[in-house]
This record gives C-alpha cells, sequence and structure tokens, in this order.
C-alpha cells in the first residue's frame, strides 16, 4: 500500500494575484507548487504562533492575570506615551 505524502489543492486566484504568481515563477524558475508550498508554510506558521499566544493569553486572563495599574503606568512612561 502506498503512503500519500503530499495531498493536490485545488485554488481559485484573482486575477492580479495569479498575474504575480507567474511573475514570480519566470524570474526565480521554480514551479507553482514549490512557490505555493513555501507561501503557505510561511503563513501558516505565522497565524499557528500567533493563535497559540492568543490562547495563551486567554487563560492567564482567566487566571486574572492581568497588569495592574501601577505597572500599566509605568510601562507607558517608560517609553513616553
Amino acid at each position: 500500500m502506498k503512503t500519500l505524502t503530499e495531498k493536490p489543492l485545488n485554488v481559485r486566484l484573482p486575477i492580479d494575484l495569479a498575474v504575480q504568481l507567474e511573475s514570480l515563477m519566470a524570474a526565480t524558475g521554480r514551479n507553482k507548487s514549490a512557490i505555493t508550498v513555501a507561501a503557505l508554510s510561511r503563513y501558516v506558521e505565522v497565524e499557528s504562533w500567533q493563535i497559540q499566544d492568543i490562547q495563551k493569553s486567554i487563560i492567564e486572563a482567566d487566571r486574572g492575570e492581568f497588569a495592574s495599574t501601577q505597572e500599566v503606568s509605568a510601562f507607558f512612561a517608560k517609553y513616553d506615551c
């Protein structure tokens, strides 16, 4: 039995993005799949990090872990805000 290591993905792109992708392909010599996988990998990495950080902050807030008024004031004073 063959194990799948890749899964196809069909996406409709706005014309301007498709043109940019084709230009990037021509400039780099890379194919559409390689460019798309690289871009999606970076996007998923960033989004995942942000979601994890937000979830962590929600848990802290649910525990009542907030900065005091003095801590907030000191922070803004430090940056002259």
